[in-house]
């Protein structure tokens, strides 16, 4: 009998030990000791950079081994230098890019500048939209959106790298609604945007609203014209009209809600398709649990960076449906964007 007892605990003992282990607890022992690096593929102080360095300072306590993580910053062809990066990364689970979204657009309007096929990768998540808007430096005497798109001469407006989410802006103001603009070019990012919209280089910019200065809306420095999504949030005037509701007709609505897409998408975070399943696995559960940390909802908050968050599996549906686009949608947002 005691034999039999035995017997038996040591076939339980070495069912434990055999089976399959979970995501997570395969992962724990290759992430302790690790270090895990978040490539920005835009220069620093603008939106992702802040985005990437908060969770730089969150993340690693929910994955298993609690690796160090570390930004590095890769600017260069509006992010796509940090997304071919990505092709030639390690692939073990310790690579993430966050990049410019107009990206995902940009890869079905000209391929041949954007090689890239984003449903081919492992998405960890998307920590908010790129909740974007229009302005002007109070001082140009640009009131509201009638104000501008009755203005006869033409406002100056930053602009950046092809394909960047700020020229699409400007192109869909000019070629949808008919604002008068003139793009001045040769700027690095949002954050030299600004500057420049400071020193009265330019009139105004298209940029995400939590990047933009608390005293510049405290001290009723620039007027907000025009929102790009129907998100409203704290401390945005409900009256600003939303772009989407000014569009005229069907044919106009599903142009502007392909040219949007990818700022609704916003800040997505995204690994090698080679990484181990089970790694992206854990790491998508860690990014979850991050984005439902107090600590980190706490932080963000303080630092005025909306959250509005998707999971990777979500995000990976949502360019699913990017992907099968009418053609002829895709040609008109070629045409809207000058390519």
């Amino acid at each position: 009998m005691r034999f039999a007892a035995r017997s038996l605990a040591i076939v339980v003992i070495a069912a434990i030990t055999s089976a399959p282990l979970t995501a997570a607890e395969s992962a724990q022992p290759f992430y302790a000791g690790k270090q895990m690096t978040i490539t920005v593929g835009e220069p620093p102080a603008g939106g992702a950079d802040a985005y990437a360095r908060l969770i730089q300072r969150h993340l690693a306590r929910h994955i298993p081994g609690a690796p160090a993580i570390v930004v590095q910053n890769m600017p260069g062809a509006g992010s796509l230098k940090a997304v071919t990066w990505l092709t030639s990364a390690p692939v073990d689970g310790t690579s993430m890019v966050i990049f410019n979204s107009e990206l995902l657009a940009q890869s079905l309007i000209a391929p041949q500048r954007v090689h890239v096929d984003f449903r081919q990768f492992n998405w960890i998540g998307n920590v908010s939209e790129d909740l974007r808007v229009c302005y002007v430096w109070a001082a140009s005497g640009i009131a509201d959106w009638q104000a501008l798109k009755s203005r006869a001469k033409p406002l100056f407006w930053g602009a950046t790298a092809a394909g960047t989410a700020g020229n699409a802006d400007a192109a869909m103001l000019q070629q949808l609604f008919g604002v008068k603009l003139r793009p001045v070019q040769g700027y690095a990012g949002a954050a030299e945007k600004r500057l420049a919209v400071e020193r009265r280089e330019i009139d105004g910019d298209c940029g995400g609203w939590s990047a933009i200065p608390p005293d510049w809306l405290r001290g009723n420095k620039i007027n907000i014209l025009v929102r790009l999504s129907p998100t409203l949030v704290p401390g945005m005037d409900a009256r600003i009209p939303f772009a989407g509701d000014l569009v005229s007709n069907e044919r106009e609505r599903k142009l502007y809600e392909f040219l949007v897409a990818p700022e609704r998408l916003g800040r997505v975070f995204v690994m090698s398709a080679k990484a181990p399943a089970d790694r992206a696995a854990a790491l998508r559960t860690a990014f979850n649990a991050m984005l439902a940390d107090p600590a980190f909802r706490a932080e963000a908050m303080r630092l005025n960076l909306l959250v509005t968050p998707m999971t990777g599996e979500e995000v990976a549906r949502r360019i699913a449906d990017l992907y099968a686009t009418s053609p002829d949608v895709i040609v008109e947002a070629k045409k809207t964007l000058g390519q």
